[in-house]
């Protein structure tokens, strides 16, 4: 298993196969789930204080809060998906 990293804003990067979702922060569910992740210490905020368009579900329980849009985290992720269906075939 390789440990690529996913850059999400300002300098900030997560391991990339820990990541189960990129999901947008508007709804009730993603909003309710940031705050209690905040509550129990598992948020993660690398916004640098300007608005989060990215929540990313870490497999462990852990939130990250990124000002980048889901999609260009998607993008950013694209190639890695690509190349590891390179390595299963």
């Amino acid at each position: 298993m390789t440990s690529d990293i996913l850059h999400v804003g300002f300098g900030n990067v997560v391991i990339a196969h820990r990541v189960v979702a990129v999901v947008a922060p508007d709804s009730l569910p993603v909003r309710r789930m940031v705050r209690e992740a905040r509550d129990k210490g598992l948020l993660v905020d690398a916004s640098r204080g300007r608005k989060v368009k990215a929540v990313l579900i870490l497999d462990e329980g852990h939130i990250v809060a990124s000002a980048l849009h889901p999609s260009t985290i998607a993008r950013r992720m694209a190639p890695r998906a690509e190349h590891e269906d390179d390595a299963d075939a």
